[in-house]
């Protein structure tokens, strides 16, 4: 008799569940929801409350209808007997954080602190804790503190920990209220299962904290800020579990609200690029996943552990166990090419687009695509959110180099894509000046799986083979994986990661290969961005932050 799993995967605008046949990963049924509440980033939901700059906030209300709408949604489209299905698991974009009472209730459901934009979810691309976070970083530097050498030497404000200084310096309310300040997935493995844990990997890439060494001491919180002496014991104390392990069972309420057994495992909560790391088959040294999302990440393995500056973090077992898991990434992918389409797409392409039954996004592409290597005459820097890997990078903006009066549409937007290319590259060549092998790439998302001229731009660019993951839902699949490793052998599931991998892991036949020509042009085209990376990234023109600073 067939087994099977569920994963579940929040990301940005909507959830998803897949229902995945665990002797293959074949899946079987999906059912995607879009967020009723979405992003706020202009008006908290239902009001005229005015958001500051750079709050991106959710309701987690919408995650629970997630659950409620889209694990019966597979079961029923499946046939599949709940019987059959053995294990479930979760994945969420991060740092995604609640702040919550400690039986679990979000404080935003409180009519006490419903209209305060701090009592809800701070997604995580929220990034108004940017001063927080280089609050953090100077001190850990100034004190020689050995956690951040872990995370590249530099704090991002999309973490944890700055996120929570913000609340406690924006709305101490909310800080003194809350029980816990969690992540959403960790939240939601404990909505699940009616207990509380922590995820090694959750934690480990975005709260600071180490497998042996915890989370930093509490007299280095006291001097951040004396209010934050005991944030780890009063505010984050829960166990910390394992990636691949399971963080309990379906308890009996959730179990009738989703249609499932009472008593399945369920596993320990992860982040969504990570999941994504087995469900393409990345489970040894050489390889190297990239995700092409809103905003994309890289993530590679070792056996050692590394001294590697300017990425996000490495952590043990952080993706696939025995292995260092290093992470970096892009602030903004995806959300670059929707923002054109929104704010600087021309009306006459728009009705262009109508008229030939095509999306407009898909017009742009086909219009920049005909165009040939640097036939765009420009240069752009992909920082339209920030740069991830810069200390201080969440005050950098973009800039496009070289326009002039016959600049077209096309030609603008084709140089943000290769921008975003060419600050894939300089990531890549920064985790080979670390000695950190990149010999394959695989990549995942929506513009992996659908856009052949990205993929080869991409290949063009990066001089190298590019595979491509077999899943449209690879990280639901990645989420599915864990689940039926947390179910374990003797349920019909798996007892490692990597096995699991091997039988449900996908990748498509296709590879992109680079065309040596283009690579040549590129590779010139390479070298004037990185002295632009350098030049507005690494100090020695502020313009960008002074800029933001007026703005503010």
């Amino acid at each position: 008799m067939a087994k099977y799993s569920i994963g579940i995967d929040y990301g940005t605008l909507s959830g998803r569940a897949v229902l995945v046949d665990i002797s293959n990963g074949n899946e079987i049924a999906t059912e995607i929801l879009e967020y009723k509440h979405g992003v706020m980033d202009e008006y908290l939901c239902g009001t005229d409350i005015k958001l500051p700059l750079d709050y991106a906030l959710q309701h987690p209300r919408d995650y629970i209808d997630v659950l409620e709408y889209c694990v019966p949604a597979v079961i029923k489209k499946s046939g599949v007997h709940k019987s059959d299905i053995i294990g479930l698991g979760v994945d969420f974009t991060s740092c995604t954080l609640l702040s919550v009472y400690k039986d679990g209730t979000p404080l935003c459901y409180d009519e006490k602190f419903n209209l305060v934009p701090c009592s809800y979810v701070k997604l995580w691309k929220d990034h108004s804790s940017a001063l927080q976070a280089k609050r953090l970083t100077d001190l850990a530097r100034a004190k020689g503190m050995k956690f951040i050498e872990r995370y590249g030497g530099n704090i991002s404000s999309e973490w944890l920990v700055p996120k929570v200084m913000h609340i406690l310096d924006n709305a101490p309310e909310i800080y003194e209220s809350a029980d816990f300040f969690i992540e959403a997935a960790d939240w939601i493995v404990w909505q699940l299962t009616g207990v509380q844990t922590r995820s090694s990997c959750t934690s480990g890439y975005k709260a600071l904290w180490h497998a042996s060494e915890g989370y930093p001491p509490k007299e280095f919180f006291a001097e951040l800020d004396p209010r934050l002496e005991n944030l780890v014991t009063e505010k984050l104390d829960a166990p910390v579990l394992p990636l691949g392990s399971r963080a309990g069972v379906l308890t009996k309420d959730m179990a009738d609200k989703l249609g499932l057994i009472e008593g399945i495992a369920v596993a320990v909560g992860n982040i969504d690029g990570h999941c994504t790391v087995p469900a393409a088959k990345v489970l040894s040294p050489g390889q190297m996943l990239l995700i092409l999302g809103t905003s994309a990440c890289f993530m590679t393995l070792d056996e050692r552990e590394l001294d590697v500056k300017e990425i996000a973090g490495y952590v043990k077992d952080g993706m696939i166990p025995d292995y260092y898991g290093y992470e970096a990434g892009q602030a903004c992918m995806g959300d670059h090419f929707a923002w054109y389409i929104k704010n600087m797409l021309p009306y006459s392409y728009k009705l262009e687009a109508d008229a030939l039954g095509i999306s407009e996004m898909q017009y742009i592409f086909d219009k920049a695509s005909k165009l040939g290597p640097g036939e765009c005459g420009l240069i752009a820097l992909d920082w339209w959110n920030g740069n991830r890997a810069l200390a201080g990078g969440s005050s950098l903006s973009g800039s496009i180099i070289g326009m002039n009066l016959s600049t077209k549409p096309e030609d603008i937007f084709r140089a943000l894509v290769e921008a975003t290319a060419y600050g894939a590259r300089v990531i890549i060549d920064n985790y080979k000046k670390y000695s950190l092998k990149i010999n394959e790439i695989h990549a995942a998302g929506g513009i992996a799986e659908k856009n052949p001229f990205v993929m080869q731009l991409y290949a063009d660019i990066l001089g190298c083979d590019i595979m491509v993951s077999g899943s449209p839902q690879a990280a639901a699949l990645g989420a599915a994986i864990f689940g039926s490793v947390a179910a374990g052998k003797s349920a019909g599931g798996y007892d490692n990661v990597v096995e699991a991998a091997e039988k449900m892991g996908k990748l498509k036949d296709v590879v992109y290969k680079p065309n040596l020509e283009n690579k040549d042009i590129y590779d010139s085209l390479y070298n004037e961005f990185c002295f632009l990376f350098d030049y507005f990234g690494r100090g020695k023109n502020k313009i960008m932050k002074k800029l933001k600073n007026i703005k503010e």
